[in-house]
């Protein structure tokens, strides 16, 4: 499966808690505390369960906490939910309240149509783990036996209880969905119609990508035109959808593909507007057959939307006996072909590789027309990337913390190493500054009173 973004994993997470409300499962809609706020809670309880196992919280997971639990936490407050919980060795033999709902939800298939696939348990298991994970990596030493114990423990109750319940999904079988934007009934045209100009100012407005900008207008422009000559009678050309993003990693491609989705339901070319993001551990599996069923329930799940094939270029690097890249590559076209009218397949990944792909099977090069390439981004592109993350979560660069990170910027520019990886080398330099100025400020008198202090970066912040 793809690595999954923490932040991203625990937003799907407070998604399905709406579901499960909305659909009341297990009654639990009738509870005193909503379920986002339970699986928080649990959250929170399991990482002072963590922290706690040498007999200490240290300022860097308290740092993991507040950053990935939006909440003002400090260690003071840790241990007094610890004694009033009663968070000791015998709490990893418990399995989080919140994770009984989804395990119902997904054994009694009580959500449908479900947009995670049955996976929904998988999505707070997962959420759980990596959190753990995260507070295990900041501990100023190698997490000790006791810890490593308590982290194995609660992981290995969980994955019991899943499993009690046939709904354990492992590695390459797990595929997590979006809920698809919706469009409420009672839209008018004109209000249809700014919305489309609202995400394409958004767009617009996206750092950087001036050349991806420049197609995808091209491409919404044609599309509208098109509609325009229908509208009048007017033959409208047979225009291809099918895209190719190639570039280097973080360079934006999910997300314009996912504005894309929505852009394209607001024109009327797709019925629905979701984005279902894969690669190969999606999509391939192990033996004859069991391959063209899985990119089928894809292509079934995408329908009506965009279809987003991350690294594609690995269904075909491997043409080796045993191989099934290429029943996904195959199936895939068939539908492609099949379904024209509403379902987009956009293919991502490295410049070079990309080609090679294309290259591999004469029908993809005839269904792939748009062909959009997403250059680096420049240190002073990365630079207001950065800016705009930290704005988004109430933080600013000081004067010299900002002279110091442009400079890192630009050298590591300069110096790109073979893992460079745009903005996401710019996400974890701002994750490593929140959490340093968290271990900073927490020791200074009388900080929780200084407004401009807990949302100013410092150059020592800087990692």
């Amino acid at each position: 499966m793809k690595q999954v973004d923490l932040k991203e994993l625990i937003e799907t997470a407070d998604e399905i808690c709406g579901k499960l409300t909305s659909a009341n499962v297990g009654n639990a809609a009738a509870s005193d505390m909503s379920l986002k706020e339970q699986l928080h809670y649990e959250l929170l309880k399991f990482a002072v369960f963590l922290a706690d196992a040498d007999g200490r919280i240290e300022d860097n997971e308290v740092a993991v906490i507040r950053e990935y639990l939006g909440i003002a936490a400090d260690a003071g407050r840790l241990y007094a939910i610890r004694d009033q919980e009663n968070i000791d060795q015998d709490f990893g033999k418990e399995i989080p309240g919140v994770l009984k709902y989804a395990v119902l939800a997904d054994a009694g298939k009580k959500i449908t149509p479900d947009p995670y696939h049955g996976q929904k348990a998988m999505v707070f298991y997962d959420s759980f783990k990596l959190f753990g994970q995260t507070i295990l990596s900041v501990q100023t030493c190698e997490a000790d036996e006791a810890t490593m114990s308590r982290f194995t423990a609660y992981a290995e109750q969980m994955e019991k209880f899943i499993k009690g319940f046939g709904v354990w999904y492992a590695g390459e079988q797990k595929l997590y969905r979006p809920l698809a934007p919706q469009i409420a009934d009672h839209e008018t045209q004109q209000e249809k119609e700014a919305k489309l100009e609202e995400l394409l100012d958004e767009l617009n407005a996206l750092t950087g990508l001036s050349a991806v900008k420049h197609q995808v207008n091209r491409l919404v422009n044609l599309t509208r035109v098109q509609k325009m000559r229908q509208a009048q009678g007017l033959k409208p050309s047979d225009v291809s959808k099918h895209m190719v993003f190639s570039g280097n990693p973080g360079t934006g491609k999910t997300t314009v593909a996912r504005m894309l989705a929505e852009i394209y339901k607001y024109l009327g070319i797709l019925s629905k507007g979701q984005l279902v993001e894969v690669d190969r551990s999606g999509l391939v599996r192990g033996y004859v057959g069991q391959t063209a069923t899985r990119v089928q329930e894809v292509v079934d799940e995408a329908m009506g939307g965009i279809l987003f094939v991350d690294e594609a270029y690995t269904l075909t690097v491997n043409k080796g006996e045993g191989d099934f890249g290429q029943e996904a590559v195959d199936t895939l076209l068939k539908a492609m072909e099949d379904h024209r009218d509403d379902f987009i397949v956009i293919v991502a990944g490295y410049t070079d590789l990309m080609e090679q792909f294309l290259s591999s099977n004469p029908g993809l090069n005839s269904r792939f027309s748009n062909f959009i390439y997403f250059e680096d981004y420049t240190a002073d592109e990365l630079m207001s990337i950065l800016q705009g993350m930290l704005k988004e979560r109430e933080y600013k660069l000081s004067e010299a913390a900002e002279a110091k990170a442009l400079k890192m910027l630009k050298e590591r520019i300069a110096h790109k190493p073979d893992n460079f990886a745009n903005a996401r080398d710019v996400r974890n330099l701002m994750e490593q500054a929140i959490a340093n100025h968290a271990s900073r400020v927490v020791e200074i008198p009388d900080a929780k009173d200084d407004r401009d202090r807990l949302s100013t970066i410092e150059p020592e912040d800087l990692p």
